[in-house]
């Protein structure tokens, strides 16, 4: 038997054209003159942007490439899907928070004081960014025993660092206090430019968890009370606020953190952005007090878009 003719209808809405497929034709159709220049292009410029790359990393005194990350669960000192990885995923933000951070930290006359006794911060910048950098990289992305071996070695450093503050305190970079403090400036600095600068954004209930999970290398390696939460870190600013100010020692870190640790003019370029950056996430408060105030106006109109623009540019770059 022959098949039954169909109806006008029927053949209509069985040979009907789909619009989205059509407009993607239509884009492959126009776009494919485009292809060929376009991947000779990316070939091009791939040899160079690694090039960069590897110039801005070896600058910014990191690795030229990134280590391998622990992957699995029980392997891994943080959990593979934890926020933290997250926020220490994003180097242009890392860095931004980082600089911040020095900067806060200044503020605490003991904490300060062991920095100014015992390093040689302004003769070796890079290197201790550098390995600033492998103890955040091997605490957050590494094994356990990579992370133990890094706790332990600053905590072995740590045993040597001690003395007398210049308004007559003793101090010691074993004091469960100023480990706090340390831990509290750099994570809080580290978030703060992840949301301002980096390509996500966080709930509350992941910034607790940031906290949360980051807590655990402060504890390793000493402190007693750490705070875990957005509430517990705001609180806990608002109780050391007193304590803090800008010494002769905080002021000279200052000038020397804001001079820039960079000597190629294409290295200075980069610094003055990521001063730029970092200045509009230390809290006012502590920029008033280190004597760098930004006019609110300066800051959300200019300082703050052209440095997410420098983020953006350097996370393209570099590559999280």
């Amino acid at each position: 038997m022959h098949e039954p003719l169909r109806t006008p209808e029927r053949c209509d809405s069985e040979t009907a054209i789909d619009p989205a497929e059509v407009a993607v034709r239509a884009a492959q159709v126009f776009t494919a003159p485009l292809r060929v220049p376009l991947a000779a292009g990316a070939r091009v410029i791939a040899p160079v942007r690694a090039d960069i790359r590897r110039g801005i990393r070896r600058s910014l005194g990191v690795p030229a490439e990134p280590p391998p990350r622990a992957a699995h669960v029980g392997e891994a000192f943080l959990p593979p899907g934890c926020v933290a990885r997250r926020v220490h995923g994003d180097l242009a933000s890392m860095v931004v928070g980082g600089l911040a951070a020095l900067l806060l930290q200044t503020l605490h006359p003991l904490a300060m004081a062991g920095v100014a006794d015992h390093s040689n911060y302004q003769e070796d910048a890079i290197g201790r960014l550098r390995r600033t950098a492998n103890f955040v990289g091997a605490t957050t992305f590494g094994t356990v025993e990579q992370a133990t071996r890094a706790i332990e070695d600053v905590r072995e450093v740590h045993r040597h660092v001690h003395g007398r503050a210049p308004d007559g305190r003793r101090y010691s970079a074993n004091d469960p206090e100023l480990l706090t403090w340390v831990h509290v400036a750099e994570m809080s600095s580290f978030l703060a430019a992840a949301e301002r600068y980096g390509p996500q954004r966080f709930s509350t209930d992941e910034k607790d968890r940031y906290f949360q999970e980051t807590a655990v290398v402060a504890r390793s390696l000493g402190a007693r009370w750490v705070p875990e939460t957005v509430g517990e870190v705001e609180a806990y600013f608002k109780r050391v606020k007193p304590d803090l100010y800008a010494g002769p020692q905080a002021i000279e870190a200052r000038d020397f953190l804001l001079r820039g640790v960079a000597r190629k003019p294409n290295d200075r370029a980069l610094y003055v952005g990521i001063v730029a950056a970092a200045l509009a996430i230390v809290p006012r408060w502590a920029r008033t007090e280190l004597g760098i105030p930004t006019p609110p106006l300066v800051e959300d109109v200019m300082i703050v878009p052209l440095a997410r623009a420098f983020c953006g540019a350097l996370r393209w770059i570099v590559r999280p």
